[in-house]
């Protein structure tokens, strides 16, 4: 049985891309010099410089550790190449509106790396997304919210 790659949208992968730049060009050169330093101050075992620079060299290399992996598993998707519309599936940016309250929102279904609901993407295994695959543009459907059931329409569709 072959494990499936996890997606990520090409946006996506070349915003990690970024991220995994800054952390190795300029992050680690940065946490390295802050060793030195600290290092430099003398008794290593009673030095909280050097402990919290270490801590940070750490954190930093885990960073890295998962972007590399995360950029090296998964299955890069160009939704600009998409051409499925009015039907949702991985990458659709979807207009909906609350039938209640007539709130409109907007989201993009992406990988769950690169998943920012303070900029309306939403991770593919989330629930809200499972519940939209599949649907079509003026398709109505129910989704069980932390505060309740919410009746959604799709207003729209599309790729970019």
């Amino acid at each position: 049985m072959s494990a499936t790659r996890p997606p990520m949208t090409a946006v996506g992968a070349d915003r990690l891309r970024d991220e995994l730049e800054y952390l190795k060009r300029v992050k680690r050169p940065e946490i390295v010099a802050a060793v030195a330093e600290a290092r430099a101050h003398g008794d290593l075992k009673e030095n909280a410089e050097y402990h919290a620079a270490r801590e940070m060299h750490g954190f930093n290399e885990g960073r890295i550790n998962e972007l590399e992996a995360a950029l090296s598993n998964s299955e890069i998707i160009d939704t600009e190449r998409l051409a499925v519309a009015p039907r949702i599936v991985f990458g659709a940016i979807v207009d909906l509106v609350d039938l209640d309250s007539e709130a409109e929102v907007t989201y993009q279904i992406v990988g769950d790396l690169e998943a920012d609901i303070k900029k309306n993407l939403i991770a593919v295994s989330s629930p809200i997304a499972r519940a939209l695959i599949g649907k079509n543009e003026g398709d109505e459907f129910d989704f069980v919210a932390p505060n309740g059931t919410k009746t959604y329409e799709i207003k729209g569709v599309r790729y970019k």
